[in-house]
């Protein structure tokens, strides 16, 4: 089991920053692939961007530019930097966990993002 607690939302103005982070329980930690994800009212939830095992990343083309997620596997937490918000980015945004090719899929309580114009 791996347990992930969200932290770092709030209400920000358009063009500035926030900073999620997203820690997690576990000793393989170092094993999973890390994604932040976000819902939006009345919309599906979607991918915002993903980091692998090694390293290796994958943002939304809404996001490229602007976001950054990074991993410190010592600290088993990912981060999520988010630059120059749009009120569009308004989301619960969600950590979530996952070895692909296994069954091992966890998700955190997720944390509001509000950016107002």
């Amino acid at each position: 089991q791996v347990q992930l607690v969200e932290s770092g939302g709030g209400l920000v103005q358009a063009g500035g920053s926030l900073r999620l982070s997203c820690a997690a329980s576990g000793r393989i930690f170092r094993l999973y692939t890390m994604g932040w994800y976000r819902q939006a009212p009345g919309k599906q939830r979607e991918l915002v961007a993903t980091i692998t095992s090694d390293g290796g990343t994958n943002n939304a083309d809404s996001v490229k530019g602007r976001f950054t997620i990074s991993r410190e596997n010592a600290k088993n937490t990912v981060v999520l930097q988010m630059n120059s918000l749009k009120p569009e980015d308004t989301a619960v945004y969600y950590c979530r966990a996952g070895i692909p090719g296994t069954v091992q899929n966890y998700w955190g309580q997720g944390t509001q993002v509000t950016v107002s114009s």
